[in-house]
């Protein structure tokens, strides 16, 4: 299974969708407060770019945002 890292904010409700989904169906993810962790927030944004979350790191392919059909796909 490839590893997911999730940068997340406590209050996003789109990232407590994500994170509930990814619990619901047994898929292990390492999830980064980024409210909590403000080098690891100024991090991901210098890499990607955006400053929209939840932002996605799977195996290294970033997806903005949370979208149950993109996630299945790169998850197969």
């Amino acid at each position: 299974m490839k590893k997911i890292k999730i940068y997340t904010l406590p209050m996003c409700p789109h990232c407590i969708t994500l994170k509930k989904y990814l619990k619901e169906n047994k898929i292990e993810f390492e999830n980064i407060d980024i409210e909590a962790n403000e080098d690891a927030a100024e991090e991901i944004i210098k890499k990607t770019g955006q400053s929209g979350f939840p932002i996605i790191d799977i195996g290294g392919k970033i997806v903005i945002g949370f979208s149950k059909e993109e996630l299945k796909s790169l998850l197969k």
